[in-house]
């Protein structure tokens, strides 16, 4: 009633001179909400009604929040055990993701473990049948060298035993007189000494480099009063110590090139592991750096998310709170309407006037009547123009018309104020329709987009609690390896500087060898002879001892 259409209405009825003055004053005090009447006060019977109505209702909201509190611990004692349960299953299942990830890492030493001893084993398999192909070349030749040795030795002694014949040696004296090649001859003692001397200087010459020993034994040969049992004693264990000492450097050449051997490829096997560590320690920082992006980006769109909701459903909570004003403005102005267009009605068409409800007797107002007493009147409905709907600001009415005319009834006047008021009532309709339409499409629109994301929010943590899972599996695998790449750097910087201290041990042993080698054979061949000198022996073929005949060879 506070619309440009009631003032219309308004100043229509006050300036019309077709009302009657009956008509218009009702009119106007309707359209005004004027109210004459005051409520008159019933009997206390009735406050006694609502006190037992209020302890009721008390004892019902007190039965009730008693349920509704024990229905609350109960749910708090299920949500502390649900809790607790699903702490437990996340630390099982950390645990046994840790133990994936553990294992994981084995399974793939593992692999580079036997991949290293499938290498290893064909290597193995390579120099075996090297081996076998040079160990069977070997034995032929070595049978080879016995044949001929033993060929050699058989020729030797059937020569010997041929030379040695008393009918040879005879024959020989009478067709070689002056030869000696074959004869056993007197020498002295400062020959056999000169010749020893002869043959250890001749190998002492053809070696550089001193040689204490040698020189020791001939000082020893070149005294007089030394007898050749002791020096061929000094050969002897001269000899010995020279082959101790071979097979002193036979042994350490063996443990050099071994212990070479199994460090350089302990070495390629720790280069290998720092090599795949360092690659897995770049994969682990560039995954972590592309978690963390991702996980950054997902707790921002959770945000947004939410900010979005909480924006949606504010415009929400707005939009329908401007449906409901509308759907009770429009739902009163309709009631006034109606309640204006039966007034009228009333007035000019009887028949379709609907009078209001007959008031229904409380049980204190029939045991009143039925005592022969009055009931207080009944108060004038409030709201606008008495009609009980609403309240408005009252307007005062316009003066009233100068003169009075004859009562006379305005039927086609009022068909027109019907009909604008049915008019309004369809508006009223219309624009009722129109909101309850947008406001369920609104409504749907929201709850499809709340559905849509409580899905998504649930996605996305979901999301983010698997990426920060695994950043944290990643970063513990991070920091495995960077510590094993420490402990393996450490331990390939030892191997490196064994190899140092073994290359500076065995480096000048593994050059030299064969020169020693072959210097120590030439030097106990030297010394052999020495002794065979001293023991009587001549290179000529000639078997001598000082003043005596030696056996023949």
């Amino acid at each position: 009633m506070q619309t440009t259409a009631a003032d219309t209405l308004k100043k229509l009825v006050l300036n019309s001179e077709k009302l009657q003055d009956v008509d218009r004053e009702d009119l106007t005090s309707f359209l005004a909400g004027e109210s004459t009447n005051q409520y008159a006060p019933q009997s206390g019977q009735i406050t006694g009604i609502l006190k037992q109505m209020m302890d009721t209702m008390s004892a019902t909201l007190a039965e009730i929040t008693a349920t509704e509190e024990a229905s609350l611990a109960t749910f708090d004692q299920l949500v502390k055990a649900k809790t607790e349960e699903i702490d437990a299953l996340t630390a099982a299942i950390e645990d046994k993701t840790q133990r994936i990830g553990d294992l994981g890492v084995q399974i793939v030493g593992m692999k580079d473990d036997l991949s290293d001893v499938e290498e290893s084993l064909v290597e193995d398999k390579k120099f075996l049948a090297e081996l076998q192909k040079s160990c069977a070349t070997k034995e032929k030749e070595w049978a080879e060298i016995c044949k001929t040795r033993s060929e050699e030795l058989l020729a030797l002694a059937d020569t010997i035993k041929i030379l040695n014949d008393d009918d040879a040696l005879e024959l020989f004296k009478k067709t070689l007189p002056g030869a000696s090649s074959f004869l056993q001859v007197e020498v002295s003692t400062d020959s056999m000494r000169q010749q020893a001397l002869s043959l250890l200087q001749s190998f002492k010459g053809s070696k550089k480099g001193d040689r204490q020993r040698l020189d020791f034994i001939m000082l020893a040969v070149r005294g007089k009063k030394v007898g050749f049992d002791k020096i061929i004693k000094m050969i002897d264990d001269m000899v010995a110590l020279l082959k101790t000492e071979q097979v002193d450097d036979d042994s350490k050449k063996e443990y050099c090139e071994m212990s070479l051997d199994k460090a350089d490829d302990k070495k390629k096997v720790l280069e290998r592991s720092v090599s795949k560590l360092e690659k897995a320690i770049d994969e682990a920082k560039e995954t972590i750096a592309t978690l963390t992006d991702e996980i950054k980006a997902l707790a921002a769109g959770i945000v947004a998310l939410d900010k979005s909701v909480a924006e949606a459903t504010e415009q929400r909570k707005e939009e329908n709170s401007d449906y409901t004003t509308l759907m009770a403005s429009d739902g009163t102005a309709k009631e006034i309407l109606a309640f204006a267009k039966n007034r009228l009605n009333k007035f000019y068409n009887p028949k379709l006037y609907k009078a209001p409800p007959k008031r229904e007797l409380s049980e204190e107002d029939r045991i009143t009547l039925n005592m022969g007493g009055t009931l207080a009147p009944t108060a004038a409905p409030g709201g606008i123009a008495g009609t009980g709907i609403g309240f408005a600001q009252r307007v005062a009415p316009g003066p009233p018309p100068e003169t009075a005319k004859a009562y006379s009834k305005k039927s086609e006047e009022s068909g027109g104020v019907i009909a604008m008021i049915d008019t309004l009532i369809k508006e009223l309709d219309t624009e009722m329709t129109e909101a309850e339409t947008n406001e369920k499409l609104n409504q749907e629109d929201y709850e499809e987009m709340m559905a849509d994301s409580a899905a998504k929010r649930a996605a996305d943590s979901k999301s983010l609690a698997q990426r920060e899972g695994a950043k944290a599996d990643t970063e513990k695998a991070l920091v495995d390896a960077e510590s094993e790449k420490t402990s393996t750097v450490k331990e390939l910087m030892a191997t490196v500087e064994y190899i140092g201290q073994l290359h500076g041990e065995c480096d000048w042993l593994v050059k030299y060898f064969d020169v020693r080698k072959e210097a120590r054979k030439g030097e106990i061949d030297a010394l052999g002879k020495a002794k065979a000198v001293l023991s009587g022996a001549d290179f000529s073929l000639v078997q001598t001892r000082s003043h005596t005949f030696l056996r023949r060879a």
